[in-house]
């Protein structure tokens, strides 16, 4: 929406384009061979779609969201129980808010987060979030064993994000490291010979 009336620079490649404005990338996407192809996507609808819920089920983005496996058969099933509780309309206004989460986590994430959110009978975004946010933190926190043993994890990658995966400070402590402030020390000072 910011971009409408602006220059921007796109670049060509063999399988996709990617769009600048100025020297930040703003937008990549697939690069369609067929003369006059379109290609929808549906994150750029969403906020249209909350004000115009019905539009939603039947719209040619959602359709190439499914074929294209970003609108799972999970989004399906979460979809149809958010329905059957709070009407179609609302339901409908639920799974857009669910999509829009997108925009801050990993697609994986938040599909994780619409199946335990299945699972659990919770048909609220909120829900889903949270689901979301918790898969997110499982990912990055060491195991338990790791945490007792005082050994990283395989998937930190830095003794900074080590130190950040845990608040109990075992790692650091390890490492022979105090997470305790320092007391203030008295200047030096030198002492004569007897």
């Amino acid at each position: 929406m910011r971009l409408i009336g602006k220059r921007v620079r796109v670049i060509l490649h063999a399988s996709h384009l990617v769009v600048y404005d100025q020297n930040v990338e703003v937008a990549r996407h697939e690069r369609l061979i067929a003369k006059g192809a379109v290609r929808l996507e549906l994150d750029h609808y969403l906020e249209v779609l909350v004000r115009k819920s019905g539009a939603f089920p039947g719209s040619t983005a959602l359709e190439q969201a499914r074929s294209a496996g970003k609108f799972t058969p999970v989004h399906d099933a979460w979809w149809t129980q958010a329905m059957k509780i709070h009407g179609e309309r609302d339901g409908t206004r639920a799974l857009i808010e669910v999509l829009l989460l997108g925009r801050h986590m990993t697609h994986e994430h938040v599909v994780a987060g619409l199946a335990a959110a299945l699972r659990a009978g919770a048909a609220t975004a909120d829900a889903v979030a949270l689901e979301a946010r918790k898969a997110a933190q499982a990912e990055t926190e060491p195991a338990p064993d790791a945490r007792a043993l005082g050994q990283p994890p395989a998937t930190v990658t830095s003794l900074h994000e080590w130190r950040l995966a845990s608040s109990t400070g075992h790692q650091a402590a390890a490492l022979g490291v105090s997470l305790r402030p320092v007391a203030p020390t008295q200047p030096h000072q030198r002492q004569r010979p007897p």
